[in-house]
């Protein structure tokens, strides 16, 4: 161990932020560990606490100060675990690790034990992350597939009923009336689907259903709102467009943040099926007045 003494200035000032941030994630889990109901999940979050007090007891031994940590991230992170999962809360704290691991370069250039330390313990966090478990994550394909559906089904009828039925109560009605039946239709194959499927006994088929289900209307709902506000056709289409990439933007966010996936590739992927079949029903509605002469 070096000795503290014949630590630079900077390198200190840089101990002591590594210092800050890993007091701060301490407390973070530690809060969560204590709110949640499933005890296997507080045994994991107090483990990770255990981990990042160690980590800060490290740094105290080179800063020879206690610090304290930031109360604004503890609550900013504490209430986003709590809305949006613990899971989301954890891997969106810890996204700041490319920066923490640009800290620990800087700062092994003088203490050189420090990436060995970073590295071990950001390995081993992970493992106890993918201990977690719960619920919004067992359902989140469920979620998906109705989001999913919900965008490319909606966004391409509502695009091909612009241009075939030109009155836009008619079309948020007929969108709606769609959607319903839809989302009904969806939940009731992914209650079909969760029964019968091997690879999913540890899900519920009805709470898988409902929650098809339900992200399916909460979508139709979002696309249609844009018919019933405005009144010229082709603004509405445009905002429901809009609004459907924002859903894509967010939900894909959250699915890369909370499983550790590829934001842009997921993102990029989603949002060109659902604007190909928008398009492509854009033109399809086209034809089809011209065919039949519809004017309304």
């Amino acid at each position: 161990m070096i000795d503290p003494e014949n630590i630079d200035l900077k390198t200190k000032k840089l101990i002591l932020k590594a210092q800050k941030n890993e007091i701060t994630e301490h407390f973070v889990y530690e809060k969560l560990a204590h709110k949640t109901g499933d005890q296997a999940n507080a045994d994991v979050l107090h483990r990770i606490a255990a981990d990042e007090l160690s980590h800060y007891q490290f740094w105290k031994n080179y800063s020879k100060k206690d610090i304290k940590p930031s109360r604004f991230k503890i609550w900013f992170y504490y209430l986003i675990a709590r809305l949006l999962g613990i899971t989301f809360g954890i891997r969106l704290m810890e996204r700041g690790e490319k920066q923490a691991q640009k800290l620990y370069q800087e700062i092994s250039q003088v203490v050189p034990e420090a990436m060995n330390i970073h590295s071990d313990e950001d390995r081993h966090e992970q493992e106890l992350i993918h201990m977690i478990n719960e619920e919004k994550l067992q359902y989140v394909s469920s979620i998906v597939l109705g989001i999913n559906d919900a965008l490319v089904e909606l966004t391409g009828a509502l695009a091909g009923l612009t241009l075939a039925l030109q009155n836009s109560r008619l079309i948020a009605v007929t969108g709606l009336i769609t959607g319903i039946a839809a989302s009904f239709s969806m939940a009731a194959s992914e209650y079909l689907s969760t029964k019968s499927g091997e690879e999913v006994k540890d899900k519920n088929p009805l709470r898988a259903a409902i929650y098809t289900g339900i992200a399916y209307i909460f979508t139709v709902i979002f696309l249609i709102l844009p018919f019933l506000l405005a009144t010229n056709l082709y603004l509405a289409l445009g905002l429901t467009i809009a609004v459907a990439i924002l859903i894509i933007l967010l939900f894909t966010f959250y699915i890369a943040v909370a499983k550790n996936l590829n934001f842009k590739k997921r993102f990029a992927e989603m949002a060109l099926i659902s604007l190909s079949i928008a398009a492509l029903s854009f033109g399809i509605g086209y034809l089809i007045r011209i065919f039949f002469d519809i004017e309304i």
